[in-house]
């Protein structure tokens, strides 16, 4: 199916944002990860695996060392500055991965990304070990999407030769914000020359893919300090940017109780970054692929998302086919045929866990037909903004207006709202709706029936 059209600006609504601007999941999978259960086990897996007729492989690693504590961070991280530590990290993977792999020797590695933490921590002979080793277990594609984490911090310009010799063609590098009081409030201080000169090295040594991640909502940003920050953004030209959301969640991330709540911009505020950045980013030529997500009309993403075949996964918009994907590390969240699979998340847990049963395996789910059916709804809406309705009703043999007769009464408010239109079969998110479209895909996830389920989720923006 394609899109019906590129949506070039985003409409913004403060009213309705306002309206609709409450707890709901990102959807890197559905069910999303809090219907996780300790009951999945080792067998259900093996199941899942036996049972997926998929030809190809993407892989995650989660890296979770850190040099240095950034107060705004919910990523699963160890702070430390011993490498040792990385080395027994790696011996524990060596274990994991051996034990995995076997059972994947049968496709193809389109696609890997390592995340963390910050992936980079590793030294030059870490590195080549890891992607030695996975060469070694794993089949890997000539040609495919490998990807990495970078802390500009915390790098040298020589890190993207070793990156490029054992086969990265993608970067994505943290900057977060320009501005230097932002930095120093949040302990992420950085050289904003090194980051021009990693971007520029990075197209120069053949990387075919640049990322640059932003935060807004931080303390002390105005929307005059961050249009400062787009602008500079703007120099930097990145093939892809994300812009995120920052959820200041003090009672679950120690580290958020150094950030004052006084020093963070206003509702208001951080609603008028979300959309200077958007008209900032759009104006300059970048797709707005969906939520906090763009990229330049020429870049994979782009192109996929205007051909319709735009995916999504739990490292968020991709742009693989619907492949396998196995998460290796401490958290890592696997997606293998009709089950998801999670990692142990502490690190000793992770140690403990592969010492007791050989993988690191903790919890996951194993989906049902509605499961399968209600994805492919929400997959459509938040990669593409739109889905035919007879296009469900053909693939799972089901009166879609029926099966969702309750969805689709939910989903009335955003059609009264405009920011939904019903167009015979087709569901489409109008211009105005784009920015909320999590809420969008809330009206078909049973899930979520259960309202209290919703504090366990960031606001949408």
């Amino acid at each position: 199916m394609r899109r019906a059209q590129v949506q070039d600006k985003i409409s913004w609504n403060q009213a309705l944002i306002e309206k609709y601007n409450y707890s709901g999941p990102r959807y890197t999978s559905y069910p999303t990860a809090v219907e996780f259960h300790k009951e999945f086990s080792e067998q259900d897996l093996a199941q899942a695996i036996v049972g997926s007729d998929k030809e190809t492989l993407s892989l995650y690693i989660h890296v979770p060392f850190c040099h240095k504590l950034c107060y705004y961070c919910g990523c699963n991280k160890i702070i430390t500055r011993h490498a040792h530590k990385a080395d027994q990290y790696l011996d524990y993977l060596e274990r994991e991965i051996k034990a995995r792999a076997p059972h994947f020797k049968h496709l193809t590695v389109t696609q890997m990304h390592w995340g963390g933490g910050t992936p980079t921590f590793l030294s030059p002979a870490q590195i080549r070990r890891l992607t030695g080793l996975l060469k070694h277990e794993f089949n890997f594609a000539e040609q495919g999407e490998f990807s990495i984490e970078i802390d500009p911090r915390e790098v040298e310009i020589s890190t993207l030769d070793v990156l490029a010799e054992v086969g990265f063609n993608r970067i994505s590098v943290g900057v977060q914000d320009f501005n230097k009081k932002v930095q120093q409030a949040v302990n992420r201080e950085q050289d904003e020359q090194f980051i021009f000169d990693l971007l520029k090295a990075a197209k120069e040594k053949g990387f075919s893919s640049t990322n640059v991640d932003l935060i807004y909502g931080l303390p002390h940003q105005t929307p005059e300090s961050f249009n400062e920050t787009l602008e500079r953004i703007k120099e930097l030209a990145p093939d892809r940017l994300s812009v995120f959301n920052y959820a200041h969640l003090p009672h679950r991330f120690a580290a958020q109780r150094k950030i004052h709540d006084e020093d963070l911009p206003t509702p208001q505020q951080k609603l008028k970054l979300l959309e200077n950045s958007i008209n900032i980013l759009t104006a300059d030529g970048y797709q707005f692929i969906g939520m906090d997500h763009f990229a330049k009309p020429d870049d994979e993403l782009a192109k996929l998302q205007r051909a319709g075949k735009l995916h999504r996964n739990f490292q968020g918009y991709t742009t693989q086919p619907d492949a396998d994907l196995l998460g290796l590390g401490a958290s890592a969240i696997s997606s293998i045929g009709n089950a998801y699979a999670q990692n142990a998340v502490d690190l000793k847990d992770y140690y403990s866990t592969i010492d007791e049963q050989g993988t690191a395996l903790v919890k996951g789910c194993s989906l049902e037909r509605d499961d399968f059916i209600r994805r492919a709804v929400i997959k459509q809406l938040i990669c593409h903004f739109e889905m035919d309705k007879s296009v469900i009703e053909r693939d799972w043999d089901i009166n879609f207006d029926d099966y969702f007769d309750a969805d689709l009464k939910l989903l009335q408010t955003f059609v009264d709202d405009e920011l939904v239109e019903l167009d015979g079969s087709i569901i489409r998110v109008t211009a105005q709706g784009n920015l909320l479209i999590r809420n969008i895909c809330m009206c078909f996830d049973r899930y979520m029936r259960e309202k209290a389920r919703q504090q366990q989720f960031s606001r949408v923006i």
